[in-house]
């Protein structure tokens, strides 16, 4: 496998440390901003890198998402990916705000959630342009998750992920919890 996807990983998660220890937007809060020295990930690991299909559904349903403030947020359920991680197979949904958007948002929590990594689980963005191969598979990369602005300060309001969602395996690949 071509290092390209790996050195590109490593260059998003140099610029989100640099962002957050720098921008005056940084979801990281002003007084924790000057002693923060980055964020903690997994190792790049190309074993929760995959390529594959969508099984998008005929007529997408609604679903009403909960939110970290007690709130709710609409989704169209779009499609699921299924996947096997650790000798397991699971099933993820993929979501999306609007159905004219390109981009599919898969939060999942999993066994790590609340110890390893952010208790209300992690994200993952999946981009028409830059996560999709050239036979039309989807790049699910694990190595790409990432935790809700919420895990940082509690100012911001953040969708958690569904049930449906909820793996019962370890995802040892992406954006560990914040300290």
């Amino acid at each position: 496998m071509s290092t390209d996807w790996r050195r590109a990983i490593e260059t998003q998660r140099e610029e989100k440390d640099r962002y957050f220890g720098d921008d005056p937007h940084s979801p990281i809060p002003d007084a924790e901003r000057e002693s923060f020295d980055g964020l903690e990930y997994y190792p790049v690991d190309e074993d929760y890198r995959f390529e594959l299909p969508l099984d998008e559904y005929d007529d997408p349903e609604r679903v009403t998402v909960g939110t970290s403030t007690d709130g709710e947020q609409e989704y169209l359920r779009w499609g699921e990916f299924r996947v096997t991680v650790g000798g397991e197979d699971v099933a993820l949904q993929a979501y999306k705000s609007d159905p004219d958007d390109e981009r599919l948002w898969v939060p999942f929590r999993d066994a790590t959630s609340g110890d390893e990594t952010y208790g209300a689980g992690r994200y993952l963005d999946l981009e028409y342009d830059s996560h999709r191969t050239n036979d039309g598979n989807w790049v699910l990369d694990f190595n790409e998750a990432y935790n809700p602005t919420c895990a940082y300060s509690d100012r911001y309001e953040c969708p958690l992920p569904p049930t449906e969602n909820w793996l019962e395996v370890p995802i040892e690949a992406g954006e560990q919890a914040f300290h």
